[in-house]
Formats: C-alpha cells, sequence, structure tokens
C-alpha cells in the first residue's frame, strides 16, 4: 500500500493552518480529505491543491452523524490512515457574556469535534492495526487570557483527551500512534497579525503525522520540537548515576 491509497483527513481544512496542512501533506503524496463546515472553503482548499489530490468534505465535526457519514463514505475510497483534529473556534468572549449554550457550543467543536472524528477514524485504523493521529493543542489550559474560558477549557480538556487515548489504546494497538502538537502562534484569524507563517508551521505538522514510529506514542511537540514529560527526583538522580541525558526528538521537514 503506497500513500496514494491511503488517506489523510485534515478537519477544519477550509482555511488557516488546516488548509495549510491539507496542502502540506498533499504535496508529500498524501491523498487528503479536507474537512470543514463550509463548502466554498474547502473546496477551495481543494482547488488550490494538486490536481484530485484533495477532497473537499463538508461535514460540521461538532455532529457526531454527520462524522461517522462522512468517514463511511471516505473508507469506500480508501483506508483513513492520518487523523489531523485541527478543528477549532475561538470566541474571545467574557465569562460574564456566556450562556450554558455557548460555553457548551465551544466545547461540543474544540473537544466533542476531537472525539467525533477520532472515533470514527479509528474504526479503519484498528482494522489495519495502525494510524496516525495528531491532536493539534495549545497551552491554554496551563495559562488562560482573559475573555478565552470556553476555549481554554475545551482545548485543555482535548490534552486529557489525548493521554486517555493512549491509556486505552497503546497496549492493545501499538501501531496506533498519537500526538499533541502545539504549532505556535500563527498568524491566522484565531491567531495574531505577527505570528508565524501557517504554511511553516504546516510542514511540522505534516512531517509530524507521517513520521512513522511507534515510539513516539503520546510523545507532546511544539512547533517542532519534542516537549520532555518532567522527571522526578528518583528520575533525575537514576539519569545522572547512569550518566543519561534525555534529548528531545526534532520534526525533520
Amino acid at each position: 500500500m503506497t500513500l496514494t491509497d491511503e488517506i489523510a483527513v485534515v478537519t477544519g481544512a477550509g482555511g488557516g493552518l488546516g488548509r495549510a496542512l491539507a496542502l502540506e501533506l498533499a504535496a508529500r503524496g498524501m491523498r487528503v480529505a479536507a474537512l470543514g463546515r463550509s463548502a466554498d472553503g474547502v473546496e477551495e482548499t481543494a482547488a488550490i491543491g494538486p490536481e484530485k489530490q484533495i477532497l473537499p468534505v463538508v461535514a460540521d465535526v461538532a455532529d457526531a452523524a454527520a462524522v461517522r457519514e462522512a468517514f463511511a463514505q471516505l473508507a469506500e475510497v480508501g483506508p483513513v490512515t492520518v487523523l489531523i483534529n485541527n478543528a477549532a473556534v475561538y470566541p474571545r468572549r467574557d465569562f460574564l457574556d456566556e450562556s450554558g449554550e455557548s460555553f457548551a457550543e465551544t466545547v461540543a467543536i474544540n473537544l466533542g469535534g476531537m472525539v467525533n472524528c477520532t472515533r470514527a477514524a479509528l474504526d479503519g485504523m484498528v482494522e489495519v492495526g495502525r494510524g496516525r493521529i495528531v491532536n493539534v493543542s495549545t497551552f491554554a489550559d496551563i495559562a488562560p487570557l482573559p475573555a478565552s474560558s470556553a476555549y481554554a477549557v475545551s482545548k485543555g480538556a482535548g490534552r486529557i483527551f489525548s493521554r486517555a487515548l493512549v491509556a486505552d489504546l497503546a497496549d492493545r494497538f501499538p501501531g496506533i500512534v498519537i500526538n499533541d502538537w502545539m504549532p505556535g502562534m500563527l498568524a491566522t484569524r484565531m491567531g495574531i497579525a505577527q505570528g508565524l507563517d501557517p504554511a511553516q508551521a504546516a510542514r511540522w505538522g505534516a512531517a509530524l503525522a507521517l513520521w512513522d514510529d511507534p515510539a513516539l506514542n503520546g510523545a507532546v511537540f511544539e512547533m517542532d520540537r519534542e516537549i520532555l514529560p518532567p522527571r522526578g527526583l528518583k528520575g533525575r538522580i537514576k539519569d545522572a548515576v547512569l550518566m543519561r541525558r534525555r534529548r528531545a526528538r526534532v520534526i525533520e521537514v
């Protein structure tokens, strides 16, 4: 099976980082399903990419039934072996301006969409015995900004979801590798004007999604570098005694 036989799904691919990721994966030889709520957005992404390499898929990630239907249709085209959960919203609302409904809507997209797409993708990945899931993450849960409560809670829960997936799947399906990836502050609608070009971030994200190494399972990356988990005192003493130095892995583009 070659890359062109398989499908990579990128959510939120109607613009911004999602579009850049879809284009970069297509340039690397993958067939890409550009999934998003806006038909115009994903169709434009497909039109920009290599001819017939990007399939526009219209679905709301918060709608579990729509996501299942979209993945069922993709399974008829080829196996989904790569999923990048990128879709998210950042409403920038003070909590006093939130309602229970508006808060839940943000969580339904940012966390629920990740859950819906991951669950749909796993059916095929479990069948073929391998797959790559990259969850686009942030540090919003560690240091929330003002007017970002729903975003911070939903993205922080997404990081917990990644760890829970590894706990559930790693022993039984070592070929299904899951990572959190923080692309950095980007020059996109959700980012900042002076941020990083999403095309540069996409080169890191696509390379990580195609990095086929079970030892990566559960690793967290920021931009192009692994964030090493903290070590307790016993672990640090053991490293010192064995003259062992931990080295962060770097995404090669």
